[in-house]
């Protein structure tokens, strides 16, 4: 059996669509290629177990829709599995309904946290066969060729539909779901339970590692390569987070084993010589399994072969641990500040105090580590000082020195999220809870106590708490080698696209706007961002 992997083209206008490997889906100006970790593993898993696998990312390759079927045509797989999110669903829909008509014969299986939310609604949509929910579609996808090629019973969380006779569920699990457009099996409840350590290496051959090895402002070394410690954020409670909620909900966290993440560490290294690796899990995992992990990388000397990079949680370590991972590499460390204010952070479950933001930063610089803030304007809860209140903050983090780098977004309650429940039950939706494609971070969903113009122009004023005369110094000063000019330049050309990433309706905020290079003085040189009159 043959099975396509990959990401069909999407024909717009908004930039390059952030689909795989990603938690906050968004269009990028500037060209952002993320390892699909799940993805990667599900296609690994599927070669080792005998079957014919073929990558085809068409968004990472750069080709037109038109280029990518017509390579799918040539291929003839017999399975294409797709991931997919909100923002892009229905354009999803539209493709696979097409690719049903013009090769009736190839299965085609979503994934993703979309479908894992409402996998009913995309099998009345569109000509889809199956649907994985959860976060185990690396294994679960094996399970479904097995049990198609030899009609074993699917485990649970695959959904397809009435009168498919090609699979076996076993009865004692099998559950029915009616709509007004069809009639629905679920094989079962979703267990999210599997052995992390069984999986395979990815294949970074078969899934063309190269793609995502440069273009990634995670990157200071090139190139560089993603891995994937755990399923997936060992708070998993934000309210926010979509993966939280749909592919690996409270309760299903898992971890590779130390051992298990050093090996596949030092097969890369040795095989394609990465001089830098982003572990994407929601957080690095911490404690004994941390302190076992970074002796391994400095017993082994591995830790002068190559640079490491994680998400953390700003209050998750103590010294000790910073310097501990100083010593086995880790550079680049990204943390979720989210605001500056304390009732916000209670409200997205963050298990976070406003004092230990800057406490946290400042010990993993100390160190020697190089911090990144997300942070994230417009909730509906949120006044414009409030709003203020983040913007101050995340400006005295660079003046201090704390803070090396920032993304900076307007908050999306997507689908499947408890945030996105309280949005529709309170009526904080600016648009219809089914418009989907305008939950792409274009524009505000949520609505918020001061207008959508001004909270553009505080997401852009808070991109330009970067510009302060002591930030620039420091950087400046920090030059030591091409690839230190080389990392300042892409992210200053990164800074600039994500000053661009509005819709039309919005460029009169954005960067070669007045009002934006007067708004960012005025951060420079000062705390506040009045009004404008």
């Amino acid at each position: 059996m043959k099975v396509a992997i990959g990401y069909p083209p999407l024909e717009q206008t908004k930039g390059v669509p952030l689909l795989s490997q990603n938690r906050q889906f968004q269009y990028f100006n500037a060209p952002t290629y993320i390892y699909p970790m799940v993805p990667a593993y599900a296609a690994s898993l599927a070669k080792e177990k005998g079957y014919d696998v073929v990558w085809m990312d068409g968004i990472a390759e750069k080709k037109t829709y038109g280029e990518w079927l017509h390579d799918l045509e040539a291929e003839k797989p017999d399975l294409l599995m797709i991931e997919t999110k909100a923002p892009v669903i229905k354009s999803h829909w539209k493709i696979v309904n097409e690719l049903k008509k013009r090769m009736p014969e190839m299965i085609v299986v979503m994934v993703g946290d979309h479908v894992t939310w409402n996998p009913t609604e995309t099998l009345d949509e569109c000509g889809v066969d199956y649907i994985i929910t959860g976060g185990d579609y690396d294994f679960l996808l094996s399970d479904l060729l097995e049990a198609l090629k030899s009609k074993s019973y699917l485990p649970g969380g695959i959904y397809g539909r009435k009168g498919d006779s090609r699979v076996s569920v076993d009865p004692k699990w099998l559950k029915w779901h009616k709509s007004e457009k069809g009639e629905y099996w679920q094989s079962g409840p979703l267990e999210l339970q599997h052995n992390l350590d069984e999986l395979p290496f990815v294949d970074r051959d078969l899934t063309k590692w190269w793609l995502y090895a440069y273009e990634n402002g995670n990157y200071k070394y090139t190139p560089a390569t993603y891995m994937y410690s755990g399923r997936d954020c060992w708070w998993n409670r934000c309210t926010f987070c979509v993966w939280d909620h749909t592919l690996n909900p409270q309760g299903f966290y898992r971890r590779f084993s130390p051992e298990r993440l050093f090996a596949e560490i030092k097969h890369v290294v040795d095989k394609y010589k990465v001089r830098e690796i982003f572990d994407d899990a929601g957080t690095l995992f911490v404690g004994p399994p941390l302190k076992k992990f970074c002796e391994l990388m400095i017993e082994s000397g591995y830790n002068k072969k190559v640079v490491l990079g994680c998400n953390m949680r700003l209050n998750a370590l103590t010294s000790e641990y910073y310097e501990l991972m100083a010593k086995a590499n880790f550079r680049f460390i990204l943390y979720g500040m989210e605001s500056a204010n304390q009732e916000t952070l209670d409200k997205l479950d963050k298990g976070l105090r406003v004092e230990e933001i800057e406490e946290g930063a400042r010990i993993a610089k100390k160190a020697g580590l190089e911090p990144h803030i997300t942070v994230m304007l417009g909730y509906p809860w949120e006044t414009e000082e409030m709003a203020l209140n983040t913007i101050n903050l995340a400006k005295e983090l660079f003046k201090k020195g704390y803070v090396d780098t920032m993304q900076a977004t307007v908050v999306v309650p997507y689908p499947g999220t408890p945030l996105y429940k309280e949005c529709v039950e309170k009526g904080w939706l600016q648009v219809d809870p089914k418009d989907y494609e305008a939950f792409d971070m274009r524009r505000p969903v949520m609505k918020v106590p001061f207008s959508n113009e001004r909270l553009h122009e505080l997401t852009q004023a808070l991109y330009s708490s970067f510009f302060t005369p002591q930030y620039i110094f420091r950087k400046i000063k920090s030059i030591r080698n091409w690839n230190d000019v080389r990392f300042l330049w892409y992210s200053a050309w990164k800074l600039f696209g994500h000053l661009l990433d509005f819709d039309k309706e919005q460029t009169k905020v954005s960067w070669w706007s007045p009002r934006f290079w007067i708004n960012a003085g005025k951060v420079m040189f000062g705390h506040v961002v009045p009004k404008r009159n």
